[in-house]
């Protein structure tokens, strides 16, 4: 392969790479603030201006510098450079850059929500000078509301030009417009045009300083509180690859992962902002069981042992249905199953409602929102004709419950964000014995016998199947919340009561390998697309004993 030497280090690359990408590549940095991956090439901020030496095919290909320095971002890697990031006229050039991005820029780092991942302060360390030689007064720029969920903090922008190159190239939508000339150059929205595709909430996580920022997010904690854990879309069936930022056993923002395969760079909205039914204060936190006074949450044992002593004496000796929502996991999907079938072997399964919302959307950029509102719906099916026997999806069960030789007893679930039961739905369960496990309120609350809190898919691990087939693994972010459970560990705990047995604690990675050996589902130990693993990054800042 071809080659290249970045600061005397040798680097391989690609036909058609820039030196930066071949410096990423190989874990070199080089600073910039207008290049992404995602996004064309404009070369405009500067800071990427490197040093090369290129053979000289007119002089027997030797060596011979440029005399100009060359835009690391926009310039093609060739056999044989070497380049210099380090030298004394590249260095020159990042202080100089450096320098003039902070004349007009505030420095309210202690006040902004970007402090602790914001490439302006990063720089500003590493390349920039210790002081300001700038005296004069500095020029403001306006805060803009630029649509629901976004706002544009004027003084700190840069003008990288991420923000309205994506608004052309992914979305295709342009309400980001670069207005004035010079000193007086701002990002703006179009008169009457506001930000709010169903995209919008990327150009946040684009920008590299504290200029766009979320309103949801904002002044609500800061990021070095924060624990990222890599999570999957348990929203829709896009898989997309997400972060979940938390804190405390709370949850306050997600980002997207980088995954080029499934979502690119990007995350929609409505995952961005969809999560917040798992802190609402309508999610049931506690067993209850007909018949017995609502326990008080110094009694969550009671209640517990009382709720799986009533759910497994009601499905004794009785032919069982079970409705196993697309939200669950696939690993959840198993254990219910499994229960259900060994107390019943003739056990109807079926895969709970999958909801849709209009039609696939395609983007210019080539990101697809799903109109499939369900993470796991094939993962489910999938999980659930490896046991063979009885298998229908939600209408079909419906059916069977209006059947006189339908199921004696149920067990549903459901860890929809929204109210999922239909009213022909709750007829149909008619005067039988019914177990509901579930997190938000719906109409068969006061209906069940046994009621289950379950924890939601950030407070449990597990894999889903997206839309395309591909199986991903996703890791609990937190505890699950009060006294829930994982709908895997309720079914554990039935079993092991109805078997008079201890319980055994649930684990994803324990339960694949079960799933694999009992069940002969070896894609669970040889297709599932695990989370990469978490590096921890040392700080390069001198800490002097005080």
């Amino acid at each position: 392969m071809p080659q290249i030497s970045i600061n005397g280090h040798p680097c391989e690359f690609e036909d058609g790479q820039s030196i930066l990408e071949v410096a990423l590549a190989h874990e070199t940095e080089i600073p910039h603030y207008c290049w992404h991956p995602g996004l064309s090439v404009v070369a405009s901020c500067r800071i990427c201006l490197v040093e090369v030496w290129a053979p000289n095919p007119r002089n027997d290909n030797k060596l011979e510098a440029i005399p100009k320095l060359l835009p690391a971002c926009q310039t093609p890697a060739s056999d044989g450079q070497v380049v210099h990031t380090d030298s004394p006229k590249a260095v020159g050039n990042q202080r100089s850059v450096m320098e003039y991005l902070l004349i007009n820029h505030p420095v309210d780092c202690p006040v902004c929500d970007q402090a602790g991942e914001c490439s302006l302060q990063d720089y500003a360390y590493r390349y920039g000078r210790a002081g300001s030689r700038f005296e004069e007064e500095k020029l403001k720029q306006s805060k803009k509301d630029l649509g629901p969920d976004v706002l544009l903090y004027g003084d700190r922008c840069i003008m990288c030009s991420r923000c309205v190159r994506f608004t052309r190239e992914v979305t295709g939508t342009s309400e980001l417009m670069v207005s004035g000339r010079g000193a007086s150059e701002a990002i703006d929205v179009f008169p009457g045009v506001a930000l709010d595709n169903e995209l919008s909430g990327n150009v946040i996580d684009l920008c590299p300083v504290g200029a766009l920022l979320d309103k949801d997010f904002l002044f609500q904690q800061r990021v070095w509180y924060l624990t990222r854990t890599p999570s999957i879309d348990g929203l829709t069936s896009a898989g997309d690859n997400i972060s979940v930022e938390h804190n405390h056993g709370t949850v306050f923002r997600i980002k997207p992962r980088t995954n080029l395969e499934v979502n690119q760079w990007w995350i929609s909205d409505e995952i961005r902002w969809g999560w917040k039914f798992i802190h609402d204060e309508s999610r049931h936190r506690i067993p209850a069981v007909r018949g017995h006074e609502s326990w008080a949450p110094e009694e969550a044992d009671v209640a517990w042992s009382t709720a799986l002593s009533s759910t497994v004496a009601g499905l004794k000796d009785r032919h069982i249905g079970v409705l196993i929502s697309p939200m669950l996991a696939c690993e959840d999907a198993w254990h219910l199953a499994r229960m259900a079938r060994q107390m019943d072997p003739d056990a109807l399964l079926a895969v709970g409602p999958v909801p849709f919302e209009g039609e696939d959307k395609t983007f210019p950029g080539g990101y697809t929102i799903r109109a499939e509102k369900a993470p796991n719906a094939r993962g489910v099916r999938r999980v659930l004709e490896a046991f063979g026997g009885r298998v229908t999806d939600a209408a079909g069960f419906e059916v069977a419950l209006s059947s006189e030789s339908g199921p004696e007893a149920v067990v549903l679930t459901g860890n929809y964000p929204s109210a999922w039961v239909t009213e022909s739905f709750a007829e149909a369960l008619g005067d039988r014995f019914v177990v509901l496990i579930d997190t938000m309120p719906n109409r068969l609350e006061t209906r069940c016998d046994v009621f289950m809190p379950a924890a939601t898919w950030v407070e449990k691990s597990g894999t889903f199947e997206n839309v395309d087939g591909r199986l991903q693994a996703f890791e609990r972010a937190i505890e699950p919340l009060d006294y829930c459970k994982s709908d895997a560990q309720i079914a554990i705990d039935l079993l092991a009561v109805h078997d008079g047995v201890q319980a055994d604690w649930f684990n994803a990675a324990m339960t694949r390998q079960a799933m694999s050996i009992e069940s002969g589902m070896k894609e669970f130990l040889e297709e599932v697309h695990m989370p990469e693993a978490q590096t921890t990054v040392e700080s390069d800042m001198e800490v002097v004993e005080l």
